[in-house]
């Protein structure tokens, strides 16, 4: 899992690199998974089964990419609560945006899995064998009663029905399978790119800033989870060592909840302020100004010390 994390963050830069390992890993995958696990049952479960195989695990991995992403839990953080703030046209806009993008994260993996298994054609065989449209369709076209008869056998082989006519069966469906593989490996990277070159004409900033704000993006998230290790480790100890020794324990400054809450939301860049954060705009804003210099008038006396890092703070770092 942990692993997998760490591949998925490459897919959250953006980054051309971090898709094509997301997909190669993928790839590699689905073939030991093909090889080791999979075999086709040669009876009248051909087409479930195959069916499973091909979309069961993909639908597996869009999951397991949502679940991975960090944004889908800022994104449903707070979203439930009896109190939470009205949806409005423009927020429910930001909020299908942020769903879109991390959806084209998450649905690497299942594509590159389909993609490969079609690829494979190993699943497909399994599964059109199954179907009673095209053994009549089959038929047709050959007038063989044996394959008629026997068509769900032919993954397995048949031994009444020749070798040659059971190859030629399943060449013909090997090959559609992977014309089916190829024209989604195009579909995708043509949406791709026609996405990415009108995200590129309505960007209202520039490529070089645009690299920059997603460099600093990844800097600040890195930062974030090393700082609030480090000071919950020294929050741990200073109450630890206040418990232990029956001692006041020392004043250590934590945000409030206000505080996480405005910079846990998901941001959306305004050419109105040049802040590439929530973070980055709390910091700068004049709320934090007006609320430090309230907070410093107040005496920390007058809080209980046990509630004194949950209720009150100074600065956010």
């Amino acid at each position: 899992m942990d692993k997998f994390r760490v591949v998925l963050n490459f897919a959250n830069k953006q980054s051309n690199l971090g898709f094509g390992l997301v997909a190669l890993l993928t790839a590699g995958g689905e073939q030991i998974f093909s090889s080791a696990v999979f075999s086709c049952p040669c009876n009248d479960l051909n087409f479930i089964y195959g069916m499973v195989f091909l979309l069961v695990p993909a639908l597996a991995l869009l999951l397991l990419g949502y679940i991975l992403n960090q944004r889908t839990w800022k994104l449903m953080t707070g979203r439930c609560r009896p109190k939470a703030s009205p949806c409005s046209c423009r927020r429910l806009r930001a909020t299908a945006v942020v769903l879109y993008h991390i959806t084209t994260t998450a649905l690497v993996a299942p594509a590159s899995w389909i993609a490969v298994a079609l690829l494979n054609g190993n699943y497909y065989e399994c599964l059109m064998t199954g179907i009673g449209a095209f053994n009549k369709h089959l038929c047709e076209k050959r007038n063989s009663t044996a394959q008629c008869e026997n068509l769900h056998r032919f993954p397995c082989g048949d031994s009444s029905v020749p070798t040659a006519e059971i190859e030629d069966v399943l060449l013909y469906l090997k090959a559609q399978s992977q014309i089916l593989g190829w024209l989604l490996i195009a579909s995708v990277m043509l949406f791709n790119l026609l996405l990415n070159c009108l995200a590129q004409c309505t960007s209202p900033i520039s490529y070089l800033q645009l690299k920059f704000w997603r460099a600093y993006a990844q800097e600040e998230s890195e930062l974030v989870e090393t700082y609030t290790a480090k000071h919950a480790k020294e929050l741990a100890g200073r109450n630890l060592q206040s418990f232990f020794n029956q001692t006041p324990p020392a004043p250590i400054v934590t945000p409030s909840n206000k505080d996480w809450e405005k910079i846990s939301c998901l941001y959306k860049f305004s050419t109105k302020g040049q802040f590439y954060s929530t973070l980055h705009q709390y910091v700068e804003s004049d709320d934090m100004m007006r609320m430090a210099s309230v907070r410093s008038r107040d005496s920390v006396d007058d809080i209980p010390a046990v509630l004194h890092f949950v209720d009150d703070g100074h600065n956010p770092l």
